[in-house]
């Protein structure tokens, strides 16, 4: 028993480390994106243009509540974006108080070029998976996320 359990803490112990490996990664190549929709962009307003481009007009609260974020970093971030002509606002017709964000057609286009190399930059490096492994990987990811996602609930 306590063999077993070892060996399952040398394997967690491994999973960490790739996880650690996977989120350094993953900020670089955030930051990589953010400087190819515009050379000034900052990592954490590319994950707004992001988040524009998935769900269309949202209000910054939806950011701030999406990814826990400060109000005012996501202000900041909003007034960033607006400023370099990606995004732009306007009256939430719903509450005349707010306001919608959503990308401009130049923001539009810029993530619809970064999707274009994400995409096929993505697929270079899963070239050699087969169809069940991808699918096995994507199942195991999905699992995996949906567990954190209640532990930060």
């Amino acid at each position: 028993m306590t063999e077993e359990r070892d060996e399952r803490d040398l394997v967690l112990d491994e999973l960490e480390r790739e996880i650690v490996v996977l989120v350094r990664r993953a900020r670089r190549v955030v930051a990589a994106r953010a400087a190819l929709v515009h050379p000034e962009l900052q990592p954490a307003a590319y994950l707004l243009l992001a988040m524009l481009r998935e769900r269309g007009s949202i209000r910054a609260s939806e950011v701030v509540d999406a990814h826990g974020l400060d109000k005012g970093v996501v202000s900041r971030q909003v007034q960033h974006v607006v400023e370099l002509g990606l995004v732009e606002r306007t009256v939430d017709p719903a509450d005349r108080r707010a306001h919608l964000l959503a990308l401009t057609e130049a923001g539009r286009a810029r993530m619809a070029e970064v999707e274009v190399l994400r995409r096929e930059r993505l697929r270079a490096r899963i070239e050699g998976w087969d169809d069940a492994a991808l699918a096995g990987f994507v199942t195991s990811m999905r699992r995996y996320n949906a567990l954190f996602a209640e532990e930060l609930a």
